[in-house]
């Protein structure tokens, strides 16, 4: 039972949820700072009201419908998106695009160095021609040297030029 549950916190998604989270809570203070220390006071400047809470608002039989606290809502999650899109998002997709042409011109290269398989096999089998070629030389080389070392020891020569 506590695999299972260890298992399911230590997954990738839950551990992205949670980073997330906090991410988003530490934005959502600056936008309420920014909301509240800047764009609410333009908006007394404006319109004569600390926020947008009583603004537009209506009230009938006992009910308030207030349309400023909904637009309040509505720009703090404007702020929040913006701030989120442009602090996480686009930096986080510049540096994936940037990773990403690193690695095609890494691979790019990769490919073009590669040798295809019909090209080293035909490279390998004239390397073995060489050297079968060479071990041949060699052989009836030594094969000469011996014979006539064999010709000359036993006071005879098996080269006419060659006199014992």
């Amino acid at each position: 039972m506590f695999k299972g549950f260890k298992k399911f916190i230590s997954r990738g998604n839950m551990i992205d949820m949670a980073v997330g989270v906090v991410m988003g809570a530490a934005v959502t203070s600056v936008v309420n700072s920014i909301v509240n220390s800047l764009i609410n006071p333009l908006i007394a400047m404006i319109f004569g009201k600390p926020n947008m809470n009583n603004l537009l608002t209506f009230t009938f039989n006992h009910s308030t419908i207030s349309f400023g606290a909904i637009l309040g809502a509505l720009l703090n999650f404007l702020m929040i998106a913006v701030a989120v899109y442009f602090c996480i998002l686009v930096p986080i997709n510049k540096f994936r695009d940037m990773s990403e042409s690193i690695f095609k011109k890494k691979d790019d290269e990769d490919e073009k160095k590669e040798i295809s398989t019909d090209q080293q096999t035909v490279d390998l089998l004239k390397e073995i021609s060489e050297e079968l070629k060479d071990i041949k030389a060699n052989a009836n080389a030594d094969a000469g040297d011996d014979t006539e070392a064999a010709v000359s020891v036993r006071g005879r020569s098996a080269n006419p030029i060659m006199k014992s």
